[in-house]
């Protein structure tokens, strides 16, 4: 679903963009490069008049093959599946190689491939390794984004997974941290949006919650994230609902939303449920402290 820009595109600041929207149409990874190539595909054969199921038959495939590609229910893109339909649909050679060279990103296996006791077989990983800008709200607790190792394991202490699996749990949110830190021009920009609530649990040792104040207060200085804080004094606010994840990506790319819970991470796929979510982010942000205030409040829960 293409959709015009959201209000705090080009960052914190206001500026242009920075990290991956600035790199160009292929500042991006296999998870966004398979669903690019998934609606190539498609846009290809509609001029054809051809149902996908009709374009199995001429290539001599199982019914349904086609579909499941154009739908980007598939785990890996086979080059000579590829090849095979781009002859069909009779692209040109600069087009060819292009599309070629999308599907060989398509097929690069992403770290959290091994994890799948943690992440299910959703894309989610894939589509935050890939964005551009990453907007998120958590009602209750930090971003697994923004949060110490001792919150990640005092959290998941309280619920129902085994020691394994929160060991490997953790693993995986320390390694999707490391995006943040990149210096080579590509760090996301992150917009996030916490509640006063997910501060004042009581949890670990006095050091353990200082420490996790401290490390919002450096991420909220870094000049690549928008940290903001919705009081309690405020009121009631538009952010009473669940989490919320959005994903952007560069190259007019359509924005990916997941909601997370304790049990599961679900894509919204209807385009005007994805519309409303963002709607409603836009207003939480809005609702919440402005970063400086955000950072001093921050302090003074440090110190208090």
């Amino acid at each position: 679903m293409s959709r015009v820009s959201p209000p705090w595109v080009g960052g914190p600041g206001g500026s242009s963009g920075s990290g991956a929207a600035a790199s160009g149409p292929t500042a991006y990874g296999a998870t966004v490069a398979k669903r690019r190539l998934s609606r190539r595909l498609r846009e290809l054969r509609e001029p054809t008049r051809l149902s996908a199921d009709r374009v199995c038959d001429r290539l001599g495939w199982g019914r349904g093959k086609v579909g499941r590609i154009e739908s980007n229910a598939w785990k890996r893109p086979e080059m000579s599946d590829i090849r095979d339909l781009l002859r069909f649909y009779g692209l040109g050679d600069a087009e060819r190689r292009a599309l070629e060279e999308l599907a060989l990103l398509a097929r690069q296996r992403g770290w959290w491939r091994d994890y799948v006791d943690v992440f299910g077989e959703t894309e989610f990983p894939g589509f935050e390794a890939d964005a551009a800008r990453i907007c998120c709200y958590m009602p209750l607790i930090l971003p697994g984004l923004l949060q110490t190792p001792a919150y990640t394991e005092a959290q998941m202490r309280v619920g129902v997974h085994p020691p394994e699996w929160r060991t490997r749990a953790l693993q995986t949110r320390q390694r999707r941290q490391e995006m943040l830190a990149r210096a080579d021009g590509t760090a996301p920009e992150l917009v996030a949006v916490i509640s006063e609530a997910s501060l004042l649990y009581r949890w670990g040792t006095a050091e353990d919650r200082a420490a996790q104040l401290r490390q919002l207060a450096e991420a909220g200085s870094r000049p690549h994230v928008e940290l903001r804080l919705l009081r309690f004094a405020a009121g009631m606010h538009p952010g009473m609902c669940g989490p919320i994840n959005i994903f952007d990506f560069p190259a007019g790319e359509p924005s990916v939303v997941y909601l997370e819970t304790d049990f599961t991470i679900q894509a919204v796929t209807n385009p005007a449920d994805i519309t409303a979510y963002i709607d409603t982010f836009d207003r939480i942000r809005r609702a919440a402290l402005d970063p400086a205030d955000t950072r001093a409040y921050l302090a003074t829960l440090a110190t208090g």
